[in-house]
């Protein structure tokens, strides 16, 4: 099973990140595989850039193909003003629009307070329906006061629904018999 998480927060250290990674680490325990994550504030100039995808510059097309090849996205975006980031809205226009049919999408985002929560169900879950994928019913939203620093979650609340995520990730993928519990 191929894993990766993208981060797609324009800075660093970022929340994102932790939270990306946080989930992509329970992924990677639960299965017994090693995850790539893509922090798209490494490659962000060459994003910015790259108005044509696969035609763009070296970085631009691995990021891409690892994208489309893998068979578990966890994807995370910071919310600025209600919405997902530039950043990544801009990677996943350059995704090709079959590359994504059937696979398992785990939605995250983190913001500065409960207000964004809802871009999970209001702009991320619609932007994966485009492509076909099979997002994961628990969406991770994480704000600040939910971490110690930029790599900790500090609230156990956020880390049941990675473990509850990562279960219904394994149920899609059909390596588990049920899903996990309702969440309260």
């Amino acid at each position: 099973m191929k894993i990766t998480g993208i981060s797609g927060s324009l800075g660093s250290p970022s929340r994102t990140k932790g939270l990306v990674t946080a989930i992509v680490r329970q992924l990677e325990a639960r299965f017994r595989v090693r995850a790539h994550i893509a922090d798209l504030s490494e490659t962000a100039p060459l994003l910015w850039a790259s108005g044509f995808g696969k035609d763009g510059p070296v970085e631009i097309r691995n990021l891409l193909n690892r994208i489309e090849s893998s068979d578990v996205l966890v994807v995370g975006s910071p919310v600025y003003k209600g919405a997902y980031s530039g950043l990544y809205k801009h990677t996943f226009d350059l995704v090709d629009r079959n590359a994504l049919r059937g696979k398992i999408v785990l939605l995250a985002a983190t913001g500065g307070s409960d207000q964004h929560a809802l871009v999970i169900e209001h702009h991320l879950r619609p932007l994966f329906a485009f492509f076909g994928a099979h997002t994961v019913p628990i969406g991770i939203y994480a704000n600040e006061s939910d971490f110690a620093d930029y790599d900790t979650i500090a609230n156990p609340a956020i880390l049941i629904r990675i473990e509850q995520a990562v279960d219904q990730v394994a149920y899609l993928a059909g390596r588990s018999a049920a899903p996990a519990a309702a969440v309260a």
